[in-house]
């Protein structure tokens, strides 16, 4: 028979040793815990990029988009253009992320809060690979952004292919703001940018502004042969807006696109004023919009 006390020092130096090892996980788990980013996405397009890179998020912005499986049950932090400091520094970020086309919302109450956002530069396709593969190695998803990269490059090679040896199309890029008028967008912008990259000719360029005032006369001076209309925000109320525009203003009827037909609304979740993880499936329905196939409908 085994010595009893044997036994029992046996057993302690076993539950020990458990005890140790359970609390070495314990404090790895808390460790790898409290080096878990704390990110916050203040726009539809960074959350649809975390997503993408597989991030965490403690915090989305409030959104009639469809938000992903993950992120569903995440805090809400108010909307894009407006978001809650409080709600935000609430959550001890260790990251806000917004975009630069909103930087101006940034100002006085989050400085007070000493939450400093970083802007994300989406206004191009060029620029929202550049943003992909930056995140990708700070967060040490290098290998997921390289996949999103490749698939834009794609797309990019494919528009360039449908419009070899075709005339550049003269295009107008228009954004509706719901209960406004609209505004004209530049090669500057987003839109313009896949415009560009599809091999069209952009009718309004700027050095240095995304969107600009219309100008009936201009516009008609142009004679765009597409126009591409964007419905930022409440589709339904901008479409009916612009389609009310179009139907009261008779200069839009002395214009190419509209006489031939070539006129096209752009909708969320596809098309947005900043580029998002849309970006190759939209750049490949302006690339058909330019550059129908010959005997094909847009």
């Amino acid at each position: 028979m085994q010595n009893p006390r044997k036994i029992g020092l046996w057993s302690l130096t076993v539950l020990l040793v458990l005890g140790i090892i359970g609390g070495g996980f314990a404090w790895q788990h808390h460790q790898q815990k409290q080096h878990q980013p704390r990110i916050v996405a203040t726009t539809y397009a960074v959350v649809q990029i975390a997503d993408k890179l597989n991030l965490p998020l403690v915090g989305i912005p409030t959104t009639a988009n469809q938000i992903p499986k993950r992120y569903q049950h995440v805090t809400k932090v108010g909307s894009p253009m407006n978001p809650s400091v409080e709600k935000i520094t609430a959550l001890k970020p260790t990251a806000v992320y917004s975009v630069t086309t909103l930087s101006d919302q940034f100002g006085k109450a989050f400085k007070a809060q000493h939450v400093a956002p970083h802007f994300l530069d989406l206004t191009s396709v060029g620029h929202l690979e550049t943003t992909l593969t930056q995140l990708g190695k700070r967060y040490n998803r290098q290998s997921a952004a390289a996949k999103q990269v490749a698939k834009i490059q794609a797309a990019k090679r494919m528009a360039k292919q449908r419009a070899q040896n075709r005339p550049a199309s003269r295009v107008l890029v228009i954004m509706g703001l719901p209960g406004a008028n609209y505004m004209v967008a530049t090669n500057r912008a987003y839109v313009g940018d896949l415009a560009r990259l599809a091999g069209g000719k952009n009718v309004f360029t700027s050095q240095n502004q995304e969107y600009i005032q219309p100008n009936d006369e201009a516009i008609q001076k142009a004679n765009p042969q597409v126009i591409l209309r964007l419905e930022h925000a409440m589709p339904k109320m901008v479409t009916s807006q612009f389609n009310q525009e179009f139907k009261d203003n008779k200069m839009w009827a002395t214009t190419s696109a509209v006489k031939h037909h070539q006129v096209y609304d752009l909708q969320e979740p596809t098309f947005d004023a900043t580029a998002n993880m849309q970006a190759a499936t939209a750049l490949k329905q302006v690339s058909h919009w330019l550059y129908p196939a010959k005997g094909a409908g847009a």
